[in-house]
C-alpha cells in the first residue's frame, strides 16, 4: 500500500489521478443532486420514484452501450492525454446545462416540460463525457506505470474514484440545489486544469482509419475480444457485479424514503456507505495479493457480497417505520436500533465487491498488449453498459409488477451465484 501511495507524488499519475477524481465527484454530486430532489420533492410514490432513478441511471449508461467502441478506436489510434483536454473541456458546457436544469427545478419554472428533459440531457451528455474517459483511465496506467505498479495505481484509482462518488453524493444530500448548481461548474473548471497536465500518451499503434459506424464498430470490438476466453470470463463478471451495482444504486432513493422512512441525507449516507466501500475492498485486495494481478480471491468476495445483501435485506425487513408519516432525520435514522446493523451490512457488501471487481479491471489490462488495453476496456464498457440497461429495466419492471424495493434485494443476492460461478471459472483458467 505504501508503494502504491508513492505513485501519488509523479506527474505520470497524480493529473489522472485527479482528473478522475474530479469527474467522479461531479457526475455524482450533479446526478444524486438531481435525483434526490426529484424523488424527495417532485414525485410521491415508490413506483414513480424507483422508476425515474432507474430511468436516470439508464439515460447515464446508455452512451456507454452505444459509444464504447468508438472511444476505444480513438484512445487507441490518438494521444490519450488529447483527448482528455477535449473531453474536460466539454465538461464544463455541459455542467452549464445542468446548472441550468438545477436552476429551473428549483425555482419551480417549467418542471416537467423544461426542467427534467434539460437535467435527463445534460446527465446523458455526462454519460458521452464518461465514455470517452473510461477506457483512458485505465488503459493508460500501463503505458505510464511499471509492470508492477499497475494494481496498486489501478486500486488507488478505483479507491479515490469511489471516495470521490462519496464525497459528491454526500453533498448532493446536505447542500442546496443552486449550491450544487454552481459547484458543479466550479469542479468541471478545475477538471480541465488538471486534464491539461496528463503527461503525453501517444498511441503504440500505426495511425488507422476510425469506424464510425457505432452498431458496426461495436460489433466487432465485442467479437474481437469476447472470443479469448479469459477476457469472456473477466468482462462478464465484472458485467454481473455492475448489473447488481446498479440494481442497488436504483433502489437506494426509494428505499430509504418508503421503507425506512428516512430524508434524503440518509439516502445520500447510503450511497456515500457504499463508496467508502469499495475503496475499503479495492484497497484490501491490493495487499492481499500483493501486486500481483489474479482472481484468487474474487469467488470468495461475491459470496461474501452475495451474503451481506441477504443480511441487508432482513434488516430492512425488521425495520420499523417512523410514526405517523415522519421522516427520520440523519441524526434520527442514526439513533434507530437497527440503524448499526444495517449500516454495517451495506458497508460489508460494497467491501466484498470492491475486492471482488478491482483485480478483474487490473486483469483487462495487464493480459493484454497495451496497444490493445483501451480498446479491451472499452468492450468491457460496451457489455457491462448493457447489463446495466437489462438491470435498469428488470427493476422497472419488477417495481410496475408491484415487487417492493425491499424483496428485489433478493434478485440482487440471486444474481451474485452466477458470478461467483464465472470468477471461479476465470481464476481455475488463468490463475
Amino acid at each position: 500500500m505504501q508503494a502504491s501511495l508513492r505513485l501519488l507524488d509523479k506527474r505520470r499519475f497524480l493529473p489522472l489521478f485527479i482528473t478522475q477524481l474530479l469527474g467522479a465527484f461531479n457526475d455524482n454530486l450533479f446526478k444524486n443532486a438531481m435525483v434526490l430532489f426529484v424523488v424527495y420533492s417532485v414525485y410521491n410514490d415508490e413506483r414513480s420514484e424507483t422508476w425515474f432513478s432507474a430511468l436516470a441511471t439508464g439515460v447515464f449508461i446508455l452512451p456507454f452501450f452505444l459509444l464504447s467502441a468508438l472511444s476505444g478506436q480513438l484512445a487507441d489510434q490518438r494521444d490519450k492525454a488529447t483527448i482528455i483536454r477535449y473531453v474536460k473541456a466539454a465538461e464544463i458546457a455541459i455542467m452549464a446545462v445542468g446548472a441550468a436544469g438545477l436552476a429551473l427545478i428549483w425555482s419551480g419554472i417549467a418542471v416537467h416540460v423544461l426542467a427534467i428533459p434539460l437535467l435527463l440531457a445534460a446527465l446523458f451528455a455526462m454519460g458521452v463525457h464518461s465514455t470517452f474517459f473510461g477506457p483512458i483511465k485505465y488503459a493508460i496506467l500501463p503505458q505510464h506505470l511499471h509492470d508492477d505498479e499497475v494494481l496498486g495505481g489501478t486500486g488507488l484509482v478505483e479507491a479515490g474514484t469511489y471516495i470521490a462518488i462519496l464525497a459528491g453524493t454526500i453533498l448532493a444530500g446536505i447542500i442546496p440545489v443552486q449550491v450544487a448548481a454552481g459547484g458543479i461548474v466550479v469542479t468541471a473548471l478545475i477538471g480541465y486544469v488538471a486534464g491539461r497536465e496528463v503527461p503525453p500518451a501517444p498511441s503504440l499503434l500505426d495511425r488507422q482509419p476510425i469506424d464510425f459506424h457505432i452498431i458496426r464498430s461495436s460489433i466487432t470490438l465485442v467479437r474481437g475480444t469476447m472470443h479469448i476466453r479469459r477476457l469472456y470470463l473477466a468482462i462478464m463478471a465484472i458485467s454481473f457485479f455492475w448489473s447488481v451495482g446498479s440494481i442497488l444504486f436504483i433502489q437506494f432513493p426509494p428505499l430509504v424514503k418508503n421503507v425506512l422512512t428516512a430524508d434524503k441525507s440518509v439516502a445520500s449516507l447510503f450511497l456515500g456507505i457504499f463508496s467508502v466501500g469499495i475503496a475499503i475492498g479495492s484497497i484490501a485486495i491490493n495487499r492481499l495479493l500483493s501486486g500481483h494481478v489474479s482472481a484468487r480471491y474474487a469467488p470468495a468476495a461475491v459470496i461474501g457480497m452475495g451474503l451481506s445483501v441477504l443480511a441487508f435485506h432482513v434488516v430492512c425487513d425488521l425495520w420499523t417505520p417512523a410514526p405517523g408519516g415522519q421522516m427520520l432525520s440523519l441524526a434520527g435514522f442514526l439513533a434507530h436500533p437497527l440503524a448499526i446493523p444495517l449500516s454495517l451490512c451495506l458497508l460489508s457488501v460494497a467491501t466484498f465487491g470492491g475486492m471482488f471487481v478491482v483485480p478483474l479491471y487490473a486483469f483487462l489490462t495487464t493480459t493484454v498488449e497495451k496497444c490493445e488495453a483501451a480498446r479491451t476496456v472499452a468492450a468491457n464498457n460496451i457489455v457491462n453498459s448493457g447489463a446495466m440497461v437489462i438491470g435498469s429495466l428488470l427493476t422497472i419492471g419488477l417495481s410496475l409488477m408491484g415487487l417492493s424495493v425491499v424483496n428485489q434485494l433478493l434478485l440482487v443476492a440471486a444474481l451474485c451465484l452466477p458470478c461467483a460461478w464465472i470468477a471461479w471459472t476465470l481464476h481455475k483458467a488463468c490463475d
